[in-house]
């Protein structure tokens, strides 16, 4: 006897269309405030110039967070030493996710050592750490924070609370208030990390391509 064909999934039942309608209209509401936040929007400016203003000095740009952060940390390292939208030369960034290094520290000294274990491993004076957080909460992360300090460098706090402690050890601080899901927070997270992109290569002056071959297909990934 033959089974019953699935249901189609071209027709998804109310429930799931009204999840994803709610979630949309959230997400864009979110998107929506940023945009028209003037104090956000010269904040994530003066991000972009903290990071272009490292790279132009000759320091490295290192970057750190927990979970989806930790993506994003990776995605604005990749977006720096690959390259964004047009082919140019790499800048120096690099994300503190290396399994080695976070397996080890994590066994042998504790969780919360994982991030500024590797900061006073590479950074040096005038270095940039990019913290992602969405809670501003995370010890690791602070660790991090207070541990770029300590050597010299300057921290850049991406963040979803203002009163964090985090921000208290941030040269400066994006705050991008999500409500109370970090899923929002950090889908604003990932704009934001791509405005720093741009910013940095407008202010260093790479936005147009400068005989350095991209590869093939970029933009499609």
């Amino acid at each position: 006897m033959s089974q019953a064909a699935p249901k189609s999934l071209k027709e998804p039942i109310n429930d799931s269309l009204a999840i994803v309608r709610s979630s949309a209209a959230d997400a864009a509401r979110l998107f929506a405030n940023l945009s028209a936040d003037e104090a956000l929007l010269q904040s994530i400016a003066q991000a972009g110039e903290m990071v272009a203003g490292c790279l132009k000095s000759g320091n490295k740009v290192l970057c750190c967070g927990n979970g989806g952060s930790m993506a994003d940390a990776i995605h604005l390292a990749e977006e720096l030493s690959g390259c964004f939208r047009s082919p140019r030369r790499p800048l120096a960034a690099i994300a503190l996710s290396d399994p080695g290094h976070l397996s080890c520290v994590a066994n042998d000294m504790g969780f919360e050592e994982v991030f500024a274990r590797a900061v006073f491993a590479l950074a040096r004076p005038g270095d940039l750490l990019v913290a992602f957080s969405t809670s501003g909460s995370s010890p690791n992360i602070v660790k991090a924070a207070e541990a770029a300090l300590q050597v010299g460098g300057g921290v850049l706090a991406v963040c979803g609370r203002a009163e964090s402690a985090l921000v208290a050890r941030s040269t400066h601080a994006v705050i991008t208030p999500g409500g109370p899901w970090a899923d929002r927070v950090q889908e604003l997270h990932s704009l934001v990390l791509h405005l720093l992109v741009e910013v940095t290569e407008a202010r260093l002056g790479l936005s147009e391509p400068t005989g350095v071959l991209a590869a093939p297909g970029r933009g499609d990934a």
